[in-house]
């Protein structure tokens, strides 16, 4: 048996999605650490693993990306954060290194630091990715704008202009600072990759929470990127007593953990769906896992008198909403969309940003749900594509099937045990 160290960037849209994956090596008798949100360590504890916090200082550098006016200067933002919690994740990862002495490193795929300590370390290693990563592929579109799939010629000539505007501009401010990071971080061992596909692929591994027909078709990926469906784990709770005696059908509406301003989508459900035949329950995690401005702007006294069919919640587990929830209005995240897919629920998706254009584009090829421009957030047109989701829900349900037929937890530890041996 091996000792594992798990290390997940500052968010528990990372973390959770992970916990499967540690619980199927644990359950095969690897000995399994980790490195997290230092809210979250207790919860780990409880479940059986080795746990301790990541360096505070990584928290502390806020993503920002959600001031953006688009999509190339988000991509943009996310690169400043996750260069600068770079400094701090690499060291802190090889001081865990250091003490739990593994065998195999599972490292988040937004702890940039952490991903070129791991590649330097001389360990097997494998990167988990809880989102569709930015990787290029044939028939694709480039990642980050959220465009449908288009063939021929046309989608081609399309694409390949998107990839030179958005990607192509977002390397030239990356690469100069991901090479200068590899030779700082690795003492010059590390060569410069010349290109954002090369600088997500430098694991031997990639475990990629999804799977089609969600997912859009990736034949050219390669057999180092592994796509086993989705992973959904929340922590054990009793379901509430509102939700044990409520009456009728749920729609759940969900913001991000990380602040980014999208406190708008529940206000605007909360209006559109007052009066309508639905529970409406609404949850604002960053409230309580952000910053104090994020928790200010984010908290539940902003709301003001409550419709009489509405609950307003900071946590609330999703699994047990959504066993009675006919539809999900989601921010795009997505553990959180895929969790509602995942027990065949369809969604209204309304994108702020990060990979949730890209989640919403993925949501409405696959006609699991609806997509909605956050351009055109009103209650009416909220309440509109509620009902327009309730019909989506054959397309829910194929999806659902899909990610069972991925593998998932099982899949993900086979792919790291062969590692493991091959390394050996």
């Amino acid at each position: 048996m091996s000792t594992v160290l798990a290390y997940t960037s500052p968010a528990i849209g990372h973390l959770f999605p992970m916990v499967p994956l540690l619980q199927e090596l644990k359950a095969r008798g690897h000995d399994v650490h980790v490195r997290t949100l230092r809210r979250q360590v207790p919860l780990l504890l409880e479940a059986g693993f080795h746990a301790g916090p990541v360096d505070d200082r990584i928290l502390a550098v806020e993503a920002a990306d959600y001031r953006a006016n688009n999509a190339k200067a988000a991509l943009a933002s996310s690169v400043e954060t996750f260069t600068a919690r770079a400094r701090f994740d690499a060291p802190d990862l090889q001081q865990a290194i250091a003490d739990v002495r593994p065998d195999l490193l599972l490292i988040d795929i937004n702890a940039w630091g952490a991903r070129i300590q791991a590649e330097s370390s001389g360990l097997p290693w494998a990167t988990f990715s809880p989102y569709t990563p930015p990787l290029q592929s044939r028939g694709t579109p480039p990642f980050g704008p959220g465009l449908a799939p288009m063939s021929g010629p046309l989608g081609r000539a399309r694409d390949a202009l998107a990839r030179r505007l958005v990607i192509g501009a977002v390397e030239k401010l990356m690469l100069p600072r991901i090479n200068s990071l590899r030779t700082e971080l690795s003492a010059g061992h590390l060569p410069p990759v010349s290109g954002a596909d090369e600088m997500f692929r430098t694991a031997p591994l990639m475990l990629v929470a999804t799977s089609q027909p969600f997912e859009y078709p990736h034949p050219d990926w390669g057999p180092d990127v592994r796509i086993i469906g989705a992973l959904a784990w929340e922590p054990p709770a009793d379901p509430p007593a509102w939700l044990r005696d409520g009456q009728g059908s749920v729609v759940l509406v969900t913001t991000s953990s990380e602040y980014q301003a999208d406190e708008a989508i529940v206000r605007t459900a909360l209006a559109g769906l007052a009066g309508e035949p639905f529970t409406v329950v609404a949850t604002l995690p960053a409230a309580r896992t952000g910053s104090a401005g994020a928790a200010k702007a984010a908290g539940t006294d902003h709301f003001g008198p409550l419709p009489a069919n509405a609950r307003l919640e900071y946590f609330v587990p999703h699994g047990r909403v959504l066993e009675r929830a006919a539809v999900a209005i989601t921010h795009g995240g997505m553990g959180a969309t895929q969790k509602a897919l995942a027990q065949g629920v369809p969604v209204v998706v309304v994108p702020f940003g990060r990979d949730q254009h890209e989640v919403a584009a993925r949501v409405a090829a696959a006609d699991a749900g609806v997509r909605l421009s956050r351009k055109h957030l009103t209650p009416e047109r909220l309440r509109a594509a509620v009902h327009q989701a309730l019909g989506k829900a054959p397309g829910a349900r194929r999806v659902a099937a899909g990610y069972a037929a991925a593998g998932g937890a099982v899949a993900g530890v086979d792919a790291l045990e062969e590692l493991v041996r091959v390394r050996r």
